[in-house]
């Protein structure tokens, strides 16, 4: 029996491996299979998948953007010093939205218009944009600006900003019921990104400049301006996520999500994005990182330090890119024998006939 396409999809062997690694935290942990337990901890982990989702739209056109870890604590921190300079929150957390969307068309204007490669101008923004986040307070010091407290903006340079209004923080601690609001924004985020791969021309200019820019560029395809586009729409992800962050640690910082690099290439990569570009999906990348969330919080239930973790995620990111190229040389080499039995069947019924 030939199971439908869609079963034998990555994505599906992604739903499956979850399902599976639930279950087996469940036999070890019971309190794991708490349904409640299992909502409200995706908010350890849901910026992962929301600046994971940006990610993988630059990656499916064959582009790369570490610098989303950056972005995330410069939004963060833009959004608490324009609170503490007298802002309201919602023009607050317009500013930073507007800043990560700033830095991600920054990189898409030089990754357009340069022939340099995208993981090094995405390592120099990297440095460059927590640089400036962390040396923003003081900036704004010296240029004159005024904030709440004796110590003015430099004050909050390595303590972080608290004291953010509940309308905010209800972003990173709220719920709907049972439904945690980060898990909500996540969702949401996910559903915009799958909605421009699947439902626009962007989404498809995304997997032709992927397979060939230059032969998307003759076929009349704007590839600076959709590569601008992409990388800005990654920024905004990125911000996205540093704003839940920041809500659901009640205290803008410059260095949060700092350390989430690991987790969110990881997840793009195990989503089945192709690395290459030209392949991809945002539900792949959804499910993955649900499956690295729920690893990392089982690993930690069981004891194992969070100096191994990353180890272990590291492994599995080399193995799903073992896996992926080992399936494709599986794929291919079938295709291969197809049409050399076609070939054969369609010489011997020309040599049979009178």
């Amino acid at each position: 029996m030939t199971l439908p396409g869609w079963l034998r999809s990555w994505e599906a062997m992604l739903a499956v491996a979850l399902v599976v690694e639930i279950a087996v935290l469940g036999m070890i942990s019971p309190a794991f299979l708490n349904i409640e337990n299992l909502l409200f901890s995706t908010s350890d982990f849901a910026h992962v998948i929301i600046a994971a989702v940006g990610l993988t739209l630059v990656v499916i056109t064959g582009g790369i953007d570490i610098s989303g870890v950056s972005v995330m604590g410069l939004a963060s921190i833009v959004m608490g010093l324009a609170f503490v300079a007298g802002a309201p929150i919602g023009l607050a957390v317009a500013v930073a939205l507007a800043t990560g969307l700033g830095a991600g068309a920054f990189n898409g204007v030089v990754v357009a218009r340069t022939d340099v490669n995208p993981l090094v101008i995405t390592l120099a923004t990297l440095f460059l944009f927590s640089g400036i986040a962390t040396g923003l307070p003081t900036l704004l010091d010296l240029l004159g600006f005024k904030a709440y407290g004796a110590g003015g903006f430099e004050a909050y340079q390595y303590e972080g900003i608290t004291g953010l209004p509940k309308s905010f923080t209800w972003l990173g601690t709220g719920s709907i019921g049972w439904v945690p609001l980060p898990l909500i924004v996540t969702v949401m985020v996910a559903l915009a990104g799958g909605a421009l791969l699947s439902r626009t021309r962007f989404g498809r200019f995304l997997y032709f400049i992927g397979v060939s820019a230059d032969v998307a560029r003759f076929t009349g395809v704007p590839v600076r301006r959709t590569l601008i586009l992409v990388y800005a729409f990654n920024g905004l992800c990125a911000a996205i996520a540093g704003l839940v962050l920041t809500a659901y640690f009640t205290s803008a910082r410059s260095d949060l999500g700092s350390e989430a690099l690991l987790n969110i290439i990881t997840a793009v990569v195990l989503g089945g994005t192709s690395i290459q570009g030209g392949s991809g999906s945002v539900l792949g990348t959804f499910l993955a990182g649900l499956v690295l969330g729920y690893l990392r919080q089982g690993l930690l239930a069981l004891g194992i330090t969070s100096d191994v973790v990353p180890v272990i995620i590291g492994a599995l990111l080399v193995g799903s890119v073992a896996l992926k190229i080992g399936s494709a040389a599986l794929a291919m080499n079938r295709a291969n024998r197809n049409a050399l039995e076609t070939g054969r069947r369609a010489v011997e019924e020309t040599v049979a006939r009178p």
